[in-house]
Order: C-alpha cells, then structure tokens, then sequence
C-alpha cells in the first residue's frame, strides 16, 4: 500500500498489568478474580507503535506472563527486527517458525504487526482486513456455578444483562451443577426473545452430554449452540455428541489451526467453530482458517480468551472482515465480551461496548493510543 514501503520493524517491548475483574469468572477449568495482561508493542523505523495482546492461562493456552516474555525477547524479536511494515503476513509466518507453539505470544506480535501496517497505511485494521464496518455485536458471558453455588446470582446477572440490551447470553455449564435446572430457570427468567448458548469448557464426556444436551432439547428451551462439551483431545467424544443431538455443536478448544479445523470437517465432529486469536498465534493463520470453514460451509464465530480491549480490538476487527466476505454472518453474535470484565484498559482508545456491540474507533490501525495510566 501506498506509504508504507521501506518501512520496517525496530523493536517489541512487553508490558504488564495486572487488572481487576468486575466479578468472579468461573468455568469448568479455572476460576479468576483478576487477570495478568501482557501487551506487546511493536516500534517500526518511523517511530509508529502497534500493539498486541497474549492471553495468559496454564490451564488454557499452557503460557504465562513469564513464559510470553521470555519468547518475545528472545525468538520472536529475532524473527521480526527488520522485517517490512509492509507484509504483516508474511512477518507472521516468520513467527510461526521461529518457535514450537507459544500461539498467545505469537498473536501478541502478530496483532501488533497488523496493526503497525494499518497505521502505516492510513487505515483502520479493520478495513485492511477487508471490513466495510467497525462494529460487531457480542454475547454476555455468564460464570459458572459450582454444584448449585450461587444459582440465584447467577440469574440476577441473567436478567441484569437482559435489561442492559444484551440480546445474546452464554452461560457456562460443566462445573458440577445442574446443568437442566439453571438452564431451565435461566430461560424463565430471561424469556424467550433472548438467545441463549452454553459452554461446557470440556467438562462432560460424551454421554453426559448427550444427556444434558437431550434434557434442553426436550423441555424447549431453544439452546443456540453448545461449546466445547468434551476434553479437547477426544475428536471421538466431539463427533458422537454432534451425531447425536439436534442443537449445534461449536468447537472451541479443540480446534486451534488449520489443520484441527480440516480433521474436525472431514470428520464432522462440529457444526460451528470458535476463531480465537490465542489459539491461531494471530490473524494470519485465523484468516486462513475462515475461508477453509466458508469453503466447506462450517459456520464461525470470533471468540476471545480472558483479555482486555487489546486483543478485543483485533478480534473485532477480525470479525468485521469475516461478516465482510460472509465467512461469519451478522445475525450471530460473536464472544467478544471480555473488556466488559475488566474494570478498567491498560490502554487509551481501540475498542469501546455499547451495550451488546462492539465499536472500534475510524483511526489507523486498533486506534490506540498508548498504555492508560496505572
């Protein structure tokens, strides 16, 4: 693009902030009160900063604020320092190659390379993407309870979001509740206008999903999608659930690349998956696995990790050229809620919620500014 040639990367700095969450997040594999967030910024020779995100969690993506750091300092500056403004995509197959795994840091400098592109060429990223428009909307997520604990919260925070204008509710199920009665009550209490979709977090096996999964079907209660109801390394389990039940099935941790996404359509182990840039290591790679889901007409939705309007804003911007090329249609909600959690971004500008959508700003790149002051 015009402007950008002869441009190249000087330099990645990480940064850390702890920050607190708005209420307790609790899924079948983990519960958090805060979160450690690791932003990378990316400097390229005319003094520009793009920025990215690493989603951090042992029980996730297997990385930590330490472990991001060491691979950003060491390998992944290696790969980049020098390399052109001008062909993010191409930097980021570099990333790709310079390390085993480490996909939360890896889409922490790719994200920051897109976005020093963006800027370069005058753009948001979310038209260098493609994208015709900046907003997307997404659903609310509502935290598991354990074996029944806090069953009335739960609903309360229900029927808050309802009248906050979220049209879309995920409620995390797994975690050793009863999964039929909150649902059930949830669905009461929220009416029938509302959406609703569930994430086990692999917290089932196969016939217990089947099971749960069955109960919903029978009592009506309209279940969008169900995420991820068994261990992510039991394509088995996945396929014989999706045979299974009526409601579809949406891959979540089991899908990380272009190559789970081929083994789960070749063997229709899922109806939809779940694009998180933690999993793919950044947009070069999510790219790619959305025209491979639009080619064999697998539906997608753009998801997120516990992280903060960083990587939302490259998610967003992600989402919005998908709904764009009609690899993810606009009358789904994508899971883009996390910044709602946090009380407060590391960063100045990038992503803003109005209620249930999600607003990037029309500046360059994500439209950030800079760190927020502690």
């Amino acid at each position: 693009m015009p402007g950008i040639q002869g441009l190249t990367i000087n330099s990645l700095t990480v940064h850390h902030r702890r920050i607190a969450l708005v209420r307790p997040f609790v899924t079948a594999v983990r519960s958090a009160t805060a979160i450690d967030v690791v932003l990378v910024q990316a400097r390229d020779s005319d003094g520009r900063s793009g920025w990215g995100e690493a989603p951090t969690s042992w029980r996730v993506t297997g990385e930590s604020r330490q472990s991001v750091t060491a691979a950003v300092e060491g390998p992944l500056t290696e790969a980049v320092l020098g390399a052109p403004v001008d062909d993010p995509a191409g930097t980021s197959a570099l990333l790709a190659r310079s390390l085993v795994r480490n996909s939360a840091a890896r889409m922490a400098v790719d994200c920051a390379l897109y976005d020093l592109a963006a800027q370069a060429a005058g753009i948001p990223l979310y038209r260098y993407l493609g994208a015709d428009h900046g907003t997307v909307r997404t659903d609310m997520t509502l935290s598991a309870g354990l074996r029944g604990e806090n069953e009335d919260g739960l609903i309360a925070t229900a029927i808050e979001h309802r009248d906050a204008g979220f049209g879309t509710l995920k409620v995390k199920v797994g975690a050793g509740g009863d999964d039929v009665s909150v649902l059930r009550r949830v669905r009461t209490e929220v009416g029938a206008g509302i959406g609703l979709r569930v994430d086990a977090n692999q917290g089932w096996t196969a016939e217990q999903a089947v099971s749960v999964i069955s109960a919903w079907e029978d009592a009506g209660l309209g279940i969008e999608m169900v995420e991820q109801p068994v261990a992510m390394d039991d394509l088995d389990a996945l396929e014989f659930v999706t045979r299974h039940v009526n409601t579809p099935i949406l891959a979540d941790e089991a899908v990380w690349t272009t190559r789970d996404l081929t083994e789960v359509i070749r063997r229709h182990a899922a109806d939809l998956v779940n694009i998180k840039l933690a999993k793919t290591g950044g947009l070069r790679e999510a790219l790619r696995m959305a025209e491979l889901a639009r080619h064999n007409d697998v539906a997608v939705i753009i998801g997120c990790m516990m992280e903060s309007h960083v990587g939302i804003s490259a998610a967003a911007s992600l989402a919005c050229a998908l709904e764009a090329t009609g690899a993810a249609t606009r009358s789904t909600a994508h899971d883009l809620d996390a910044g709602l959690w946090l009380k407060q971004s590391p960063v100045t500008g990038g992503a803003a919620y109005e209620r249930d959508v999600v607003r990037l700003p029309a500046a360059a790149g994500l439209g950030i500014s800079g760190l927020a002051a502690d």
